[in-house]
C-alpha cells in the first residue's frame, strides 16, 4: 500500500475543472471561497496575478499553476490588484458563459489574452488528517519545478493536450489525473511548506514510514506504540519523539484520528454494518467503536450514516 494514495482515497479526492478562460485585458475576478476544496489555476498563456487572503500578491507565467489550499477566496487579475474586483458570478452572469466552453472575457488581441484552466480538487465533508492541515497558503508549481519532476509535467501536459482538443471530454480525463496531480503537486512543492516537508518527509523516512504503512495496512491490529516501535527496530520513547516531530502528532493520535477517517469512508460509501465496520477499523467491540466515533464528531456512526443518506437524497 502507498500511504498517500490511501490518504486521498479515503478522503474522497475528486478533481473537477470548472471552465477554460481566454481572458484579454483589462479584467480582474475575485473567486469565492468554497469549502473542502482546493482551487488551481493553471497558466497556458499569458501572465496571470493572484492575490490571496493574506495580502500575499504571486505573479504566474505560462506553464506554471498555483493550488489554494482550505477553499480559500482569492483574487486573479491581468496586472497587479490594486483595488476591488468583481465577483467570479458577476462576471460570469455580464458575460453571458453558460458553463460550458471556453469562458470568454473581452475581444482584443488573441496573442495577448490569459489563458487558464481553472478547476478546484474537493474532499468529502470532514476530510482531516495532517497532512491537509500541513499544507500552506498556497502551492506553486513554475516551468522550473516542472522540469524537475517530469511526471508531474508530462500530467500537467495531456490534461493541457486533452482539454483543447477534445474539450467534451476533459472533465472525466480531469477526474481521473486529479489525483496524480495532487499528489505529485505536493511532492514537487513540499519545500514551500516546512510542516508539509517535514510529512512528506516522513513518508519517505524508512522506520516512520515503515510505522506509518503498517498502521495504514493493517488498521484492524490492536496496535500500541511498543508494538509499532517493535516492529520498525526503534525505542518506544525515540519512536514516540520522532514520530511526533515528523508528524505532528503522536503515533496513538494519529491511529485513532486515521480509524475514525476510514470508519466515516466506510459509513457513506459501503453497506457493511457497524459492527463489521467496527472489525475494520480496529475497535475491539461496536460498543467501543461507537464511544470513540460519538467523542469525535458528536454523533453516533448510525446517526452520521443517516445523515449522510438524507444529504444524499
Amino acid at each position: 500500500m502507498d500511504v498517500l494514495n490511501d490518504i486521498v482515497d479515503t478522503l474522497h479526492l475528486k478533481g473537477v475543472l470548472y471552465f477554460r478562460t481566454d481572458f484579454t485585458p483589462p479584467w480582474a475576478i475575485a473567486v469565492p471561497a468554497f469549502e473542502s476544496a482546493a482551487r488551481f489555476h493553471l497558466v497556458v498563456q499569458g501572465r496571470l496575478f493572484v492575490k490571496l487572503q493574506s495580502g500575499a500578491a504571486v505573479e504566474l507565467g505560462p506553464g506554471d499553476l498555483i493550488m489554494i489550499p482550505d477553499g480559500c477566496g482569492h483574487t486573479i487579475s491581468c496586472t497587479p490588484i490594486k483595488e476591488e474586483a468583481a465577483s467570479l458570478e458577476q462576471v460570469i452572469e455580464e458575460s453571458g458563459y453558460d458553463g460550458t466552453g471556453v469562458f470568454t472575457l473581452g475581444d482584443g488581441d488573441p496573442n495577448a489574452s490569459v489563458q487558464l484552466i481553472c478547476g478546484h480538487f474537493t474532499f468529502r465533508s470532514g476530510a482531516d488528517h495532517p497532512l491537509l492541515r500541513a499544507l500552506p497558503e498556497f502551492l506553486r508549481v513554475t516551468s522550473a519545478i516542472r522540469a524537475k519532476h517530469t511526471w508531474l509535467d508530462e500530467v500537467l501536459r495531456l490534461v493541457v493536450r486533452q482539454i483543447f482538443t477534445e474539450p467534451e471530454n476533459s472533465t472525466a480525463t480531469i477526474t481521473r489525473l486529479s489525483e496524480v496531480i495532487f499528489i505529485e503537486t505536493l511532492r514537487a512543492c513540499r519545500d514551500q511548506s516546512p510542516k508539509l516537508a517535514q510529512i512528506i518527509g516522513a513518508l519517505n523516512q524508512k522506520q516512520i514510514g515503515e510505522a506509518l504503512l503498517l498502521m495504514h495496512d493493517r488498521l484492524d491490529e490492536p496496535w500500541t506504540i511498543d508494538k509499532l516501535a517493535g516492529e520498525v527496530g526503534m525505542s518506544r520513547s525515540k519512536f514516540a519523539e520522532r514520530f511526533r516531530e515528523t508528524v505532528g502528532c503522536g503515533p496513538m493520535t494519529y491511529l485513532t484520528d486515521w480509524r475514525i477517517q476510514k470508519a466515516i469512508n466506510l459509513l457513506t460509501a459501503s453497506q457493511l454494518s457497524v459492527q463489521q465496520i467496527a472489525a475494520k477499523t480496529g475497535y475491539q467491540s461496536p460498543a467501543a467503536f461507537t464511544r470513540a466515533f460519538s467523542q469525535k464528531l458528536g454523533v453516533s456512526p448510525k446517526q452520521y450514516r443517516r445523515a449522510d443518506g438524507e444529504m444524499v437524497h
